[in-house]
């Protein structure tokens, strides 16, 4: 079923990004946690949001 993204609210996008995590998605659950989060209007649950799904790509540890 395609649905219209501007139908799509926070909740939505926070399935998706816990759908992303489990299927081992690290960046993509991080931008839909992001639209989830800039979706909130309350700060402090937004910022709960992108602290539970934090950047991959900056908290990258590497091998050499």
């Amino acid at each position: 079923m395609t649905r219209d993204p501007a139908d799509l609210t926070a909740a939505d996008y926070l399935d998706g990004a816990r759908e992303m995590t489990a299927a081992d998605r690290p960046y993509l659950a991080h931008l839909l946690a992001e639209e989830a989060a800039q979706r909130t209007t309350d700060p402090a649950t937004a910022a709960g949001i992108r602290a539970a799904f934090p950047d991959p790509t900056t908290t990258r540890t590497g091998t050499d």
